[in-house]
């Protein structure tokens, strides 16, 4: 039973969550700046600070475009759902204060992050474009196979706590962080979280040099914000996850937090360092390269886990 005043935290969450988006795009755009030997935005309010509520009010306040020929209804709602989802995601962070908390955070995760697929492809079908169809297909694919990899790495990880609750992970990792335990598995998490959230040099979803825009071609003004918001939310919220997984520190330190800062920067990082993968190469990593590393570790907790228990029996 969800009482009044976890619901009033949860909504407070996403306040402050979508402020903190507003605040990621000026970060991504300073660190981009100084990676390009240039300022990034300075001129609005002191240092640049007011930018991202201008383009906000930009993008909220111009015409909303529609194609004649899109199916409205689905091409209307799919970046609401987009953000929707998105959102609803931070419900599995296990935040002390009187949140909605359960013991099945992780599956709930792994179907909210499936439900992202959905929006995407709803997005760049019922706009009626070619291109918008060609980006929601490449991007369908590319998200489908990388959930693979992240499920298998939570299970590896699963075998170690014994229990599919994200607040397990802060009690196991007192001592040993998973990190130097399953250091490959963190990487491959985090490279899984790339195309997860559609970023360079996984982001094929929008690939403007080959597709125009991708299945968001179609979309302006407040539509166009929504999805946008949508990926900056995701990005949050894997570096959030990130840390929980791997890191292991108390949510309610000081750490946590600059640890999960330092996971947002490296998503810009990599922005600024690679160049775009091949599509094919893509594919190839997630089925030849992380499938069978996740799979390996996967078996490797569980033989460990069947000879302890023999031991001690």
């Amino acid at each position: 039973m969800i009482s009044l005043v976890s619901l009033v935290n949860y909504l407070i969450l996403i306040v402050f969550v979508l402020v903190s988006v507003a605040f990621v795009t000026l970060l991504e755009r300073k660190i981009l700046g100084y990676i390009q030997l240039r300022k990034g935005p300075n001129k609005v309010g002191y240092m640049g600070l007011l930018q991202p509520f201008a383009d906000a009010v930009k993008l909220f306040t111009k015409e909303q475009t529609v194609p004649t020929l899109s199916n409205f209804i689905p091409y209307y709602l799919s970046p609401v759902f987009s953000l929707f989802v998105a959102l609803l995601g931070w419900v599995v962070i296990p935040f002390d204060m009187g949140f909605i908390s359960f013991s099945m955070s992780i599956l709930f995760f792994l179907c909210c992050t499936s439900l992202g697929v959905y929006t995407t492809m709803s997005a760049g079908w019922s706009s009626n474009s070619k291109y918008s169809l060609l980006g929601c297909l490449r991007a369908v694919a590319q998200t489908i196979s990388y959930e693979v990899s992240l499920a298998l790495i939570l299970l590896s990880l699963l075998m170690l706590v014994g229990g599919v609750d994200f607040s397990l992970f802060i009690e196991y990792q007192r001592y040993m962080s998973f990190l130097i335990l399953a250091f490959p598995l963190a990487l491959v998490w985090f490279a899984s979280c790339l195309a997860e959230t559609n970023r360079t040099p996984f982001d094929f979803a929008e690939g403007e040099s080959e597709l125009v825009s991708g299945f968001n071609t179609e979309y302006s003004a407040g539509g166009f914000a929504l999805i946008f918001m949508a990926e900056y939310a995701s990005i949050l919220f894997m570096s959030f996850l990130f840390t929980i997984l791997f890191f292991g520190s108390e949510l309610s330190s000081f750490f946590f937090y600059l640890e999960a800062t330092f996971i947002s920067f490296c998503f810009v990082w990599i922005r600024g360092t690679l160049p775009r993968f091949r599509y094919d190469k893509l594919m190839y990593l997630a089925w030849k390269s992380f499938l069978p590393v996740s799979l390996n570790y996967l078996l490797f907790f569980l033989g460990m886990k069947v000879m302890m228990v023999v031991f001690l029996l």
